[in-house]
């Protein structure tokens, strides 16, 4: 048995190395060891993804040929971060241009002026060029930030609001035709979640749902419109909103037969871990799948040049959501410009790739060679296996891929060095976890 290290940590600059060991009869150590136990397994991995909004399509159309390429070579690639999965909104978001519906006119309840117009501009241009590269179709989940101005409680796109009653049955056909034009077109289709967090009253587009109106509509409008329209293999996400509330609205919404018609719960990272939420979901409902549907740093709230720092922060969050249940993971934009824009009310965020419009530069953040280490290693089909940590101090998770080789990362967000002892069936070698630093530990026979 075998061990190659992949090892990621800041000097200066990020630092990337590898090193090759090989294990040990096991020796009766005590400390500082981290188990690994393939024989208890937990869930698959369906793989990860990132967001197509307006914001990315319209950086991605600034920047030349060759920057487009090295960016979809970065994401799309088996050999580097291997995405197979995007979500991208349903009309505008705050990472628009501006604000848009396909359909926006109060009086066309037959949708005879909806239009894709928007969508064709940035947003489909940059989904073409990433399925010409993988040479497939990606699966999509859809996700909308607010029904048009029209059919809510405060007539406008921001500000919350609520869906009115009366136009449950419209918004429920205009997803549904907002489904059709991408599956006509040609593209596919995974998932929808019913709103992006329905809680939160934004100065941007969004809209408020409680748990009773999110059970309705999906039970009494959503799923019978979209049986009508042939499109019940798509699957119906709950919630998509932050950790800390999702479990009171998952047993809220799945409290009646809606239980049936769900496949699983979305959720965000912005209010804290609130890991402990997710296994609450998976023990109260083992059958729901639990997706995180979006996670950034918002520049209001990290610094923009804190990258070690903010990098381990979204590392820890991954690897908590990984031990507690999650079996997919969309990365918010896959693509802002320096400003972390654009977006029409000003909401900043950092990304993975940022690109500079001034010097025409496109700049790797700390972020993308951090979730590299998940995105490369834990392979789709991958099994994650039980684990035993020694120190609170390091963040460990471990995956058996499809090939069988077993794939450790290792967070270590401290400012010292931490050695750790990795143990497996009856073998041991001895490793050191670098201060700032994400290690991946890949096992093969």
């Amino acid at each position: 048995m075998n061990i190659h290290q992949y090892l990621t940590y800041e000097v200066t600059e990020l630092v990337r190395e590898e090193t090759e060991g090989e294990f040990l009869p096991d020796d009766g150590t005590e400390n500082e060891v981290i188990n690994l136990y393939p024989h208890m397994r937990y869930q698959t991995m369906e793989g990860f993804g990132g967001a197509f909004t307006d914001a990315a399509g319209f950086v991605f159309a600034k920047m030349s040929k060759e920057q487009q390429d090295a960016l979809l070579w970065q994401y799309f690639s088996p050999e580097q971060m291997n995405y197979r999965m995007v979500r991208i909104p349903v009309d505008s978001c705050d990472f628009s241009t501006h604000m848009y519906a396909a359909d926006d006119e109060k009086e066309d309840e037959e949708f005879n002026h909806f239009s894709f117009q928007e969508v064709e501009q940035y947003i489909l241009p940059l989904l073409d060029r990433a399925e010409a590269y993988c040479k497939q179709k990606l699966p999509i989940m859809l996700s909308p930030w607010s029904p048009p101005a029209y059919m809510k409680t405060n007539l406008n796109r921001k500000e919350g609001g609520f869906l009115k009653k009366e136009y449950y049955s419209r918004w429920a056909r205009y997803l549904c035709r907002y489904i059709r034009e991408y599956t006509d077109r040609g593209y596919e289709i995974q998932r929808l979640s019913i709103q992006n967090e329905p809680k939160a009253v934004q100065p941007w587009d969004s809209c408020v749902y409680t748990a009773g109106e999110e059970q309705r509509f999906i039970r009494d409008f959503l799923v019978p419109e979209m049986e009508k329209n042939q499109l019940s293999h798509i699957e119906i996400f709950i919630w998509d909103h932050n950790k800390e509330r999702a479990f009171e609205r998952a047993c809220e919404v799945m409290s009646d037969k809606t239980e049936e018609l769900v496949a699983g719960v979305a959720f965000h990272w912005y209010s804290g871990d609130h890991f402990d939420a997710l296994s609450l979901i998976q023990e109260k409902f083992p059958d729901k799948k639990l997706i995180l549907s979006e996670s950034c740093l918002e520049f209001s709230k990290f610094g923009k040049e804190d990258q070690s720092v903010n990098a381990g922060r979204l590392a820890h969050d991954m690897i908590g959501n990984l031990n507690h249940g999650m079996s997919g993971f969309y990365d918010w934009n896959v693509l802002l410009d320096e400003n972390g824009g654009p977006n029409h009310t000003g909401n900043y965020c950092d990304a993975p790739f940022l690109y500079q419009e001034g010097t025409k530069e496109l700049e790797e953040r700390f972020v993308l060679r951090y979730y590299w280490h998940f995105t490369h290693f834990i392979q789709p089909g991958a099994v994650r296996i039980a684990t035993t940590c020694y120190t609170a101090r390091l963040d460990v998770t471990a995956w058996e891929n499809p090939d069988r080789s077993i794939a450790v990362i290792i967070l270590n967000r401290s400012s010292s060095d931490l050695p750790y002892v990795l143990r497996i069936s009856g073998k041991l070698v001895k490793c050191m976890a670098k201060a700032s630093s994400i290690t991946t530990a890949l096992i093969k026979e």
